[in-house]
């Protein structure tokens, strides 16, 4: 029976595609503080945190295009939800929502969207193991 390799994985990235990758990157590096951590031209792989990555790519170049639908949400868990959303609340972003609780899975969060329109949530666990 085959097996998988050994050896950890190396990245994690999640690719999203762009009509305007210039504005995205701007985005993800001036409002949500990823850093840059390969360029390729036309895809641009910025560090969310540990092993976690989003890739931003030119629709024109990628393997995909941009949809007005985007089925996809990008969730990062912060230790202070609160101070986060004062945060977005002060630069702006699109589609903010209010802060909510979800007791079921012990979040307390909100979400918004970046520029062309991929949902981000940031959250908070309300209690260990969520």
């Amino acid at each position: 029976m085959a097996q998988r390799p050994e050896g950890d994985v190396q990245l994690t990235i999640t690719f999203w595609y762009y009509k305007d990758l210039a504005r995205a990157e701007a985005f993800y590096r001036d409002v949500m503080g990823f850093t840059l951590a390969i360029d390729q031209g036309w895809a641009k792989i910025m560090h969310i945190g540990g092993g976690a990555h989003v890739g931003l790519v030119d629709e024109t170049k990628g393997m995909h295009n941009s949809e007005p639908i985007k089925p996809v949400q990008l969730c990062i868990r912060v230790p202070d939800v609160d101070a986060w959303y004062a945060y977005v609340q002060e630069v702006g972003v699109d589609g903010l929502s209010e802060l909510f609780v979800n007791d079921e899975i012990g979040i307390r969060a909100f979400v918004f969207n970046d520029p062309e329109g991929w949902q981000i949530e940031v959250q908070t666990a309300t209690r260990p193991g969520a």
